[in-house]
């Protein structure tokens, strides 16, 4: 076989933030002001004001407005679905994301459901679950719906290809099969207790794994030819005289590459997407707010 083709997910974002950024005018033109995100940030996990940061920066490059709003970790859950029902009623609101996770003690899925389904960027409201596996116009989860365009972008037509997805959750596993399965694909859900695991991803044309295990996914458990979408990002224990670990994704792409047509590095491959999407899904739940079609080429 010829080289794998290196599925560069961050200079497909790169292309999808601009196309964004291109589309905001027109809606401003047409409503007098900017669509707009809301994120909720509670408490002060690191990881989580990096993102939140990413975020509120790559939402202003957008021409869009960001509104922050940081809790502290004891907040009541009250005090914290009260700020959701106002942003709900906020008209300069578009999209809602309360970052996850919450702290101890928060009922995250209360939370999730105060969110009202129009406003659901993240995606994770039962109504847009149901709109998605009904076949309907749904706001998605930004990481299955970029694998979605990344899968698209390498492959085109997805029509009849066998799809193994290897991870049931709700964020990536079950929409990103609902996904697969509205692009004509035969799709199967796999996960760690799938009885001869190896052998159900060998037959699959498209292997999404996103079950987060390190490097589970092993080079002869692929079709010679498939396209891999890695989802995974597992930090390994560091080497002597080093403070980190690298990280690795779900396959271990070292064998993978031997095998495949195309495959997600990590980093740089799925991850840049989840922001450019979140900027998508913000557009396009402006846009229905507003009556409007939604954007070309998004």
């Amino acid at each position: 076989m010829t080289a794998a083709q290196i599925i560069d997910g961050k200079a497909f974002a790169v292309g999808l933030r601009e196309r964004i950024r291109d589309a905001v005018p027109a809606f401003v033109k047409q409503t007098g002001r900017a669509p707009g995100l809301a994120v909720v940030l509670v408490g002060e996990d690191p990881a989580s004001q990096v993102y939140v940061a990413s975020k509120h920066k790559a939402t202003i490059a957008a021409g869009m407005e960001s509104f922050e709003h940081r809790l502290p970790a004891n907040v009541a859950q009250e005090e914290l679905i009260a700020l959701v029902e106002r942003l709900n009623a906020d008209e300069t609101v578009d999209g809602i994301l309360v970052q996850l996770p919450l702290p101890e003690g928060l009922d995250e899925k209360a939370v999730v459901m105060a969110i009202d389904p129009d406003k659901d960027v993240d995606g994770l409201h039962v109504i847009n679950a149901g709109r998605l596996a009904n076949g309907e116009d749904a706001l998605t989860p930004c990481t299955p719906l970029g694998s979605l365009m990344l899968l698209k972008d390498t492959l085109g037509d997805l029509t009849g290809l066998d799809a193994v997805v290897v991870g049931r959750s709700i964020l990536v596993g079950k929409p990103m099969a609902q996904l697969l399965l509205g692009e004509n694909c035969t799709v199967t859900m796999a996960h760690s207790r799938t009885r001869d695991l190896p052998e159900v991803v060998r037959r699959a044309d498209i292997v999404v794994a996103a079950v987060g295990r390190a490097e589970m996914v092993k080079g002869d458990w692929l079709k010679d030819g498939a396209v891999v979408i890695d989802v995974g990002i597992n930090r390994l224990a560091p080497e002597p005289g080093k403070d980190k670990g690298r990280l690795v994704g779900d396959v271990a792409t070292a064998e993978a590459i031997d095998h495949v047509r195309a495959i997600t590095p990590v980093p740089g491959g799925v991850g840049p997407m989840t922001i450019a999407v979140l900027l998508r899904n913000t557009l396009v739940a402006a846009s229905a707010r507003a009556g409007l079609e939604k954007p070309e080429g998004l």
